[in-house]
C-alpha cells in the first residue's frame, strides 16, 4: 500500500474512535480553497479590506469543488432528517448543496466573522451564489443584529425577497436570520486561575514585571487585528505622558497565523520593526517597554496573563466576536481589571462596561490607557462584576442552545406552512368536488396568481394558455368565473372582455358580471385626487425608478424598479404623509407588493366579491390570491370554500401553492375536466 494511503487510513482509524469524519484535500485545493478563495478573497472583503482582495476565477471554482466535496462527505453519513450545523465562510455553499440532497435535513449555518454591508459585499462576482447558498439553511446566525441586517439587506437587493423580523419568505421555504452572540466556557476560565499550575505562572510573571502595570494585547497575527495601530499608540501614550516610563509593560503575543500569505508576512516584518523602534526609543537598561512573543501561548500561561493583567488591550479593526475579550473578564476573579475594546468588536455590543474605542483614533487610545491605569478599584470592580454576570448566563452552552432551539422553532413554522401546501390527496378532493358539484365559482386574483409579478405592471399580458384555460372554464354552463385585480377596468376589458366571465376592477371599485356593464360598488368621489396628485408626484422626482398609477378612484405609487434600501425611505415617508393628509377624507392608504395605493374606505376586493358570493348556494368555490389584498376575499369566503394563497406567508387561506404555475396547472386540471362535467 502506497504510503499516502496508509497515512490516511491510520488517520480514519483514529479519527473514527471520536466519531469524526476526514475529508481529504488535494495540495492544489488547499492552495485554491482554503489560502486562495477562503483567505485571499472572502476573508479581506468580509472585514473591509478591499485592498487586499483577490478576485480570481481559479479561486471561486476550487471553492464550489470543495464544497461539493463536504457535501458528498455529509450525504453519506447523514440521515435524511438529520440535524446538520453547518459553521463558517469556508462552507457557504454546502446548505443548499445538502438540502438539494436531503430536502428534510435540519440545516443551521453560523457565521464566526462579520458579514459586510451591502456596498462591500457587492463588490464580489459571485455574489448571489454565495447567498443562495447561505439560504439553503433553516437558520442563519451571526454574532451580531449589524450582520444580520446587513445580510438581510444584500438578500431583499441581490434576490428580491423581503423578510419580516428576519423571517425570510423564499420560493418554497422560510428561512430565519437571526443573531447569536457567542459565549465562552466561562467557568472554566473563572475557576482555572486557583488552580495549582496556573498560580504558578502568575507567580513568575509577576516576578518578571515587578511592580509596573501590565497592559496585555492578544490576538492571531492578522491584519484585521490592528497591531500596528495598537504599537502606534502606545508610543504616543509614551511621548504624552512620560511619566509612566519605566512604571507600564505592554506584553503584546502574536500568535502565528497564515504564514504562507504575503501580506501576513509583510505585516510580522511591520510589526518585529515597531517593536524594535518603541524599545529602542523609550527603554532603559532596566525597561523594555514591549514584551514581544510571536508564538503560540499554552493555556495555563494564557489564563495567568490575563490574570495578571491590569488592562486589557484589544482593539481589532474588524472582528466578528472576539472572545478573548470575554476569555480576559472571566478570569477577573477579584474583579480588578481593565478592559479596552474596539467597537468594531462583536464583542462590544455585550461588553458595554468596558472603554470602547475607535480603534483607528490614536488619541482616544492613549486616552483610554490613561483612564484604565488611573480608574478606582470601585470602578473596576463594579464593571467587571456586571460583565461578568452577562458572560455567565450567557456562556457558550446557552449560545448552542438558543441556536438550535430557534433551528426546532423555524423548521415547526416551516411544518405548519408545509402543511398547508396542496397535496396530491387535497388536489384530487378538489377536483372531484369540482366535478360533482353543479354550480361553481372561482375567484381568481391575477397579478402574481396568474401571471407573475413583473417590473413594469403593462408588459404583465395574460399569454394564450392563460387565455385557453380561462375560456375552456368559462364555457361551461355551471361556472362562474370571476378575475379580481387591482387594475383599471380598461384593461380588464381589453384584455378579458371577450370572454364570459365576471371582473372586478381597481380592488373592487368597479364590477362587471358575465354580459353585463361595468358599475360601480358604491357611489365615489375621486376630486380628492387634485390633493394627492401633487404629493405622489413630488415623491417620484425625489425616487427614481417609481411611477404614478392612476385609476378612476384611486392612485397608486409604485417603487418595485427602485433601490430597496431608499424604497423603505421612501415609502414609509410617504405612507406618513398619506395618512396624515386622508385622515378626513374617508381614505384609505394601503402598501401592497411594492406599491402604495390611496382608494375610498370600505371599497375591497371582498366586499366586491360578496356580489357574486351571495348570489346563490354554491356547490363549490374556490379563491386564489397572493398578496395582502386577496386576504378580504378569503375572509369572506363560506366554510366549505377551497382558499388557497400563493406564497408562504401567513394567511386566512387554507392552501398554500409556492407560484403562479402551480395555479395554472390546477385551472388546466379544472379546465380539462369541464368536459367530463357537461357529459354528465
Amino acid at each position: 500500500m502506497p504510503l499516502l494511503r496508509r497515512s490516511e487510513e491510520k488517520v480514519r482509524e483514529v479519527l473514527k474512535s471520536e466519531s469524526c469524519h476526514p475529508i481529504f484535500l488535494s495540495q492544489q485545493d488547499i492552495e485554491n480553497f482554503y489560502y486562495g478563495f477562503c483567505n485571499k478573497t472572502i476573508w479581506p472583503l468580509f472585514h473591509y479590506f478591499i485592498q487586499y482582495t483577490v478576485f480570481s476565477k481559479n479561486f471561486w471554482n476550487a471553492y464550489r469543488q470543495v464544497n461539493r466535496v463536504f457535501c458528498d462527505a455529509v450525504v453519506k453519513i447523514a440521515e435524511p432528517e438529520d440535524t446538520i450545523w453547518i459553521h463558517d465562510y469556508h462552507l457557504m455553499l454546502l446548505p443548499e448543496l445538502v438540502r438539494e440532497r436531503l430536502p428534510d435535513a435540519r440545516i443551521g449555518f453560523f457565521l464566526h466573522i462579520p458579514f459586510p454591508s451591502f456596498e462591500v459585499f457587492s463588490l464580489l462576482p459571485w455574489r448571489e451564489e454565495i447567498v443562495e447558498g447561505l439560504l439553503g439553511a433553516d437558520l442563519i446566525g451571526f454574532h451580531t443584529y449589524d450582520c444580520v441586517k446587513h445580510f438581510l439587506d444584500s438578500v431583499r437587493r441581490l434576490l428580491g425577497y423581503e423578510h419580516t423580523l428576519g423571517q425570510i419568505t423564499t420560493s418554497n421555504r422560510v428561512v430565519k436570520v437571526d443573531a447569536f452572540p457567542m459565549g465562552i466556557d466561562y467557568e472554566r476560565f473563572a475557576t482555572v486561575v486557583t488552580t495549582p499550575e496556573v498560580q504558578k505562572e502568575i507567580k513568575k510573571i509577576r516576578r518578571k514585571s515587578g511592580n509596573r502595570k501590565v497592559i496585555l494585547s492578544i490576538d492571531r497575527m492578522d491584519y484585521t487585528k490592528g497591531i500596528p495601530q495598537r504599537l502606534e499608540a502606545f508610543d504616543l501614550f509614551l511621548e504624552t505622558y512620560p511619566e509612566y516610563r519605566e512604571r507600564v509593560l505592554l506584553v503584546l503575543i502574536a500568535v502565528p497565523s497564515r504564514t504562507g500569505i504575503e501580506h501576513y508576512r509583510l505585516l510580522k516584518k511591520q510589526v518585529d520593526e515597531l517593536v524594535g523602534e518603541i524599545n529602542g526609543k523609550h527603554g532603559t537598561i532596566d525597561w523594555m517597554p514591549v514584551w514581544y512573543l510571536y508564538r503560540y501561548i499554552p493555556f495555563r500561561t494564557l489564563v495567568a496573563l490575563y490574570n495578571v493583567a491590569d488592562v486589557a488591550l484589544i482593539t481589532p479593526l474588524r472582528d466578528g466576536m472576539n472572545l478573548m475579550a470575554k476569555e480576559f473578564i472571566a478570569t477577573k476573579t477579584d474583579g480588578r481589571g481593565v478592559l479596552i475594546l474596539s467597537e468594531m468588536a462583536g464583542a462590544a455590543k455585550e461588553l458595554g462596561e468596558a472603554i470602547v474605542v475607535n480603534p483607528n483614533n490614536e488619541e482616544k487610545i492613549v486616552e483610554a490607557l490613561r483612564e484604565a491605569l488611573t480608574m478606582p478599584e470601585e470602578e473596576q470592580i463594579a464593571r467587571n462584576r456586571a460583565m461578568q454576570r452577562r458572560l455567565g448566563r450567557y456562556n457558550v452552552v446557552r449560545w448552542a442552545n438558543d441556536f438550535m432551539e430557534r433551528l426546532s422553532y423555524i423548521k415547526r413554522v416551516q411544518h405548519e406552512l408545509i402543511a398547508k401546501r396542496i397535496t396530491p390527496e387535497t388536489k384530487k378532493k378538489l377536483i372531484k368536488s369540482y366535478i360533482e358539484s353543479e354550480s361553481r365559482l372561482l375567484l381568481l386574483d391575477y397579478d402574481g396568481t396568474l401571471v407573475p409579478l413583473v417590473e413594469k405592471p403593462e408588459e404583465a399580458i395574460p399569454d394564450d394558455e392563460l387565455m385557453k384555460v380561462l375560456e375552456a372554464l368559462a364555457r361551461n354552463a355551471g361556472d362562474e368565473v370571476v378575475i379580481i385585480s387591482g387594475r383599471d377596468k380598461r384593461t380588464l376589458e381589453k384584455w378579458f372582455g371577450s370572454l364570459n366571465v365576471g371582473l372586478i376592477a381597481e380592488h373592487g371599485a368597479w364590477i362587471k358580471e358575465k354580459g353585463g356593464n361595468w358599475e360601480t360598488i358604491e357611489p365615489l368621489r375621486n376630486d380628492w385626487k387634485e390633493e394627492i396628485l401633487p404629493i405622489l408626484e413630488l415623491y417620484v422626482d425625489r425616487t427614481p425608478g417609481s411611477f404614478i398609477e392612476e385609476k378612476e378612484f384611486s392612485l397608486v405609487w409604485h417603487y418595485r424598479r427602485v433601490d430597496p434600501e431608499l424604497a423603505s425611505v421612501r415609502a414609509r415617508e410617504l405612507k406618513e404623509t398619506l395618512l396624515q393628509l386622508t385622515a378626513n377624507l374617508n381614505l384609505g392608504v394601503l402598501e401592497g407588493s411594492k406599491v402604495i395605493e390611496i382608494k375610498n374606505v370600505g371599497v375591497n376586493k371582498g366586499r366586491a366579491a360578496l356580489r357574486w358570493i351571495s348570489k346563490k348556494k354554491w356547490g363549490f368555490i374556490l379563491a386564489v390570491g397572493d398578496d395582502w389584498t386577496d386576504e378580504d376575499v378569503f375572509a369572506a369566503l363560506p366554510d366549505r370554500a377551497f382558499s388557497i394563497k400563493v406564497g408562504l406567508t401567513p394567511s386566512k387561506a387554507e392552501f398554500n401553492l409556492t407560484s403562479h404555475y402551480e395555479v395554472r396547472d390546477l385551472l388546466k386540471d379544472l379546465a380539462s375536466n369541464v368536459l367530463k362535467v357537461a357529459s354528465g
